[in-house]
């Protein structure tokens, strides 16, 4: 549920020190938003520590929560690949430390450094893949399962995250999470 990537954190580790003028570590209050949907950004990001959410609001105002974005996890990089506005926002559900990757930066390390290009590929297909399996899951599965399978996957899930937040990620409202969450709990 809540993603992590620790070899492209290690790798930004590494970068950093030699690249300090286009890799910077920010520190970002909760319920902050890092990207904005429809919007440009001029920076790639990296999640140093923390949560936050990707999120997609409809056009009706309703929002879908693509994924939770844990260590290591990237942000930004279709956006700078393709040269289009934001598709998603992205906000901090905690404090966080992200690291800003200079767009110019990352684009010259995608073409100059197979090892970074490598671990893009790897990250934007783990993606796609991550993405199937969740949604063919979601979609296949009572509510119910999927709650169960969410906190075995993650014990803390309803300390850490809103119950909307919950319901906003598996594409329901928060009257059948809670109708779900009740008949969990009832013998």
């Amino acid at each position: 549920m809540i993603r992590a990537d620790k070899d492209i954190l290690n790798y930004i580790l590494s970068l950093e020190k030699k690249s300090s003028k286009y890799i910077v570590l920010h520190q970002v209050k909760p319920k902050s938003k890092i990207i904005k949907q429809n919007h440009n950004t001029s920076n790639i990001y990296v999640l140093k520590s923390g949560i936050a959410k990707c999120y997609l609001t409809t056009e009706n105002g309703n929002e879908f929560i693509q994924e939770f974005f844990g260590e290591g996890q990237l942000f930004g990089e279709v956006e700078a690949i393709h040269d289009t506005l934001s598709i998603c926002s992205v906000e901090s559900i905690n404090e966080v430390q992200v690291y800003a990757i200079n767009k110019n930066y990352f684009k010259e390390l995608l073409t100059k450094d197979k090892n970074f290009n490598t671990l893009i590929l790897k990250t934007l297909t783990n993606k796609i893949a991550y993405k199937a399996h969740r949604h063919s899951y979601n979609q296949f599965n009572s509510i119910h399962s999927n709650i169960k399978r969410l906190e075995k996957i993650f014990p803390e899930l309803m300390r850490i995250i809103s119950k909307q937040d919950i319901a906003d990620y598996l594409g329901v409202t928060l009257r059948s999470l809670n109708r779900a969450l009740k008949n969990q709990v009832e013998p």
